[in-house]
């Protein structure tokens, strides 16, 4: 059930209240703690004598994240605004946490924790069990709340990981009661059982005078990505939702089916005429084709797990909650009736009772996929479908400690590499051969963008020409290996003697066969994850942040390599981030003057054919004269429309004319 007014009403003056409460006491531990000072003055680690050795490591750990925030500058104005990042970043993962064991407790996934506080049962049981030598009470239920995280992270690292940027800091004892009144107010008891909440929760953590005050600062247009991410987040109505869920993917299983489907009936916004006509394999529409008579194209079957969502500006996966729940009714429909589908799966011997409890993982590790810039909405969107998931075993009747592990969620954050050049330097320096670790490098540069562009960012496709380049290069190479080029010197000198890289762009010696190309793009990424890996399992602090923003980056360009049966979005409108908008000028020249239009011109390019985009976005990129090649060389020869819905004002929460609408690539 959808989260009417009054609830929402509620759920943002919880946020409110929370997000106050905790950045007032982490601030206050910045500056009376760990000497830091939230105008960007930092003390000397040396001068804290008073920290014991926990709160030492917790101060260093503190600064390594500012100066990372920072990309390593020093300046008192860029520590300042990192300072506030971090500060933010603790409030929102603390606030994230607590709210995912509440959800948690409601599905009777976990024993109360923090419900009754003190008094919850399951800290009650840890009690008995650790004794009285962790401490007073206090100490006793912070160690507990954390150990819950710990086992949490195992399914949800991108939100309970200990490590991450948000999980430094826990609230002192008066915050911490205060923080739990606040959870636990009687009045939102009815909406910790809904799906929605934490969407709403996202929604409300940035606050309408915030995006006020960047809308005015900016004089129209996003400075940068955080204020565009801001100025968007716009929950979209479940019947929105709904539409365009029923009309691509319940649509896509229904002519896969040719209309045997229980979706038929149970998808009810799916637009259908009286009458159906399923053609066969290469049947034309009839040349006196009947109005009245839906002819539908023959489409081949699929495996449910190569059926892929993409929500390319996902904020709290709304789309994904409700396409979980139609790829549900597919993955029964095509074990029970479609044997040619899961082969692997039968030719194992599982079972259909076995098969039905791996569901919802293998629902989330292949058919659901996001991307936003936002690196909160990795959290927040991988909670809701893990919640998601819970729901499904928990009416199954599947116990918690029998319920399958989810070993990925295909949520990624689109944001730019880390700055930290001479830890790329040191890496790419050691690839063989060299010209893997000069690839490296170039995709590294272009990710610069990817904060600001977001899923705009054609990276799949850089990858592909920087990796041809450098074969040409090769190429060029071998015609005359042991052709000397100088530089153009004086009158007295022949000048200086150019590396390959001078002449060509990469260097390209050490490969020897043309065979060695192969695959190249293939290795290329195996490099790029390889280095995450391998710097994550570095001690340093410094080397593991940058590991990590290096590892979301590689998830984003996996994503943006796929291609999708479903685009399905609620994307930003309007102008671009400032930093990104000579890249979509260049990139999207037909759909440049809207992010709303870039986005539906990125969505048809991933989609397989026969693929649909399906959106909420502002009604005028169908009528303004600016769009016209948006409509006449897109909307009109790219793409068939399937539905349209002119929907006017008040369906976001914004002054904006909205249309919602499916169409199908070409």
């Amino acid at each position: 059930m959808a989260i009417d007014k009054d609830g929402r009403t509620r759920i943002e003056k919880l946020v409110s209240d929370c997000r106050k409460l905790l950045e007032a006491e982490y601030g206050a531990q910045f500056q009376t703690v760990f000497g830091i000072g939230l105008d960007g003055t930092v003390a000397a680690l040396g001068s804290l004598g008073h920290l014991s050795d926990s709160e030492r490591r917790i101060a260093l750990a503190l600064r390594e994240e500012l100066s990372h925030f920072a990309a390593r500058k020093t300046e008192k104005k860029e520590i300042a605004l990192a300072a506030e990042r971090l500060l933010r970043e603790l409030s929102f993962t603390t606030l994230n946490r607590f709210a995912a064991l509440k959800l948690c407790e409601r599905r009777e996934f976990l024993f109360e924790s923090i419900s009754s506080g003190y008094a919850s049962k399951g800290f009650e049981l840890y009690g008995r069990l650790a004794g009285p030598a962790l401490g007073d009470s206090y100490e006793r239920y912070s160690r507990y709340i954390e150990s819950v995280f710990d086992e949490l992270s195992l399914d949800l690292g991108a939100l309970f990981d200990r490590r991450a940027p948000g999980a430094l800091l826990f609230p002192r004892e008066k915050a911490l009661l205060e923080f739990l009144e606040l959870l636990n107010d009687k009045s939102l008891d009815q909406l910790w059982g809904e799906d929605e909440m934490i969407g709403w929760m996202y929604q409300y953590f940035n606050s309408k005078e915030e995006r006020r005050e960047m809308r005015a600062d900016s004089g129209g247009a996003p400075r940068n990505s955080r204020e565009l991410a801001v100025r968007n987040q716009f929950f979209t109505p479940r019947y929105v939702v709904r539409f365009l869920v029923d009309n691509s993917i319940g649509r896509l299983w229904y002519e896969m089916t040719a209309g045997k489907t229980s979706l038929a009936e149970s998808c009810e916004l799916l637009v259908r005429k009286p009458k159906t006509v399923f053609l066969a394999r290469g049947q034309a529409i009839p040349a006196t084709e009947d109005e009245d008579v839906d002819y539908r194209s023959f489409r081949e079957l699929k495996d449910p797990r190569e059926l892929r969502m993409l929500d390319p500006a996902c904020g709290s996966m709304h789309f994904g909650l409700y396409a979980f729940d139609l790829f549900e009714v597919i993955y029964r429909e095509a074990w029970d009736d479609y044997p040619e589908c899961f082969l692997d799966l039968r030719a194992a011997g599982m079972s259909r009772q076995e098969f039905l409890k791996q569901m919802p993982a293998l629902i989330i590790e292949h058919n659901i996929h996001g991307i936003d810039i936002d690196r909160r909405c990795a959290q927040i969107a991988a909670l809701s479908l893990w919640l998601r998931a819970q729901k499904s075993w928990k009416a199954a009747a599947i116990q918690a400690a029998a319920r399958p592990r989810i070993r990925k969620s295909n949520i990624a954050c689109a944001e730019p590499m880390p700055g930290e050049a001479e830890l790329l330097e040191e890496y790419a320096g050691s690839l063989k051969p060299a010209v893997l670790g000069d690839l490296v490098k170039t995709v590294w540069a272009d990710m610069r963008l990817a904060g600001e562009a977001g899923s705009l960012l054609k990276i799949e496709e850089k990858i592909e020409k920087e990796v041809g380049k450098a074969r040409t290069a090769w190429k060029v190479w071998t015609i005359d290996m042991k052709r000397q080029v100088y530089a153009q010197g004086d009158l007295f000198s022949k000048g200086r003697q150019l590396s390959l890289k001078d002449l060509l762009g990469y260097d390209v010696a050490d490969i020897g066969e043309a065979a060695e190309w192969e695959g190249m793009e293939a290795r290329l990424l195996s490099a790029l994850k390889g280095f995450a890996e391998a710097a994550q399992a570095d001690n340093g602090t410094g080397r593991r942040l940058f590991a990590e923003d290096a590892a979301a980056g590689f998830a984003f360009i996996d994503l943006c390599r796929k291609r999708y049966d479903a685009v399905l979005m609620n994307p930003p409108f309007g102008e671009s981030a400032a930093g990104a908008k000579q890249y979509i000028t260049d990139e999207y020249p037909r759909t440049k003057n809207d992010l709303a239009a870039a986005f539906i011109e990125m969505g048809l390019a991933r989609l397989e054919a026969g693929g649909s985009v399906g959106a909420i976005t502002t009604r005028t990129i169908f009528f303004l004269s600016s769009h016209t090649r948006f409509r006449e060389e897109i909307m009109l020869k790219e793409a068939r429309p399937v539905v349209f819905a002119d929907l006017g004002f008040g369906v976001l929460d914004a002054m904006v004319e909205t249309a919602a609408y499916v169409v199908e690539k070409v």
